[in-house]
């Protein structure tokens, strides 16, 4: 089959089939005479697999480990596992940090009465992270509460 019918069978897209050969993530595919490309349905199976990790949120790195390990079958099933454990500790610390920036998000937002006037506790919590280190890891989720001016609470 060529890439397009390749691309169809597998969801991965003819750019990134190219891109993922290039890196040497997958071997090159076989050539007709003429130089297009030709695939086997084990080269789907393959693609199918680097998809479903990438969809996972495995690295272009981490894929080739785990075709390597996949392709290596007197691989040790807790090598695979540590990989997958490892990418479960990383998803977790990213849902940590988007967690503290939806908390932080929701304080700024929550201290805006969202009027006319042109003060503005968002900008101003923003500014705020910007002076104490914007980018550092901080608690995030610790934004003062600012009243708009004339806002008596009610």
């Amino acid at each position: 089959m060529n890439i397009g019918q390749a691309s169809r069978a597998s969801g991965v897209s003819a750019k990134m089939i190219r891109y993922y050969e290039q890196t040497g993530l997958l071997p090159p595919a076989a050539r007709t005479g003429s130089g297009y490309r030709v695939y086997a349905t084990a080269d789907v199976h393959q693609l199918r697999f680097v998809r479903r990790a990438r969809d996972l949120g495995f690295s272009v790195a981490e894929v080739a480990d785990l075709l390597a390990l996949w392709n290596d079958r007197s691989r040790h099933s807790a090598d695979v596992k540590r990989v997958a454990q490892q990418r479960i500790g990383e998803l977790r610390q990213r849902m940590d940090d988007l967690q503290q920036m939806l908390d932080t998000l929701q304080t700024l937002v929550d201290s805006c009465a969202g009027d006319e006037r042109s003060d503005c506790p968002i900008l101003d919590g923003l500014e705020q992270w910007d002076r104490d280190g914007f980018g550092t890891r901080v608690r995030t989720g610790a934004v003062a509460r600012h009243r708009c001016h004339g806002d008596d609470g009610k």
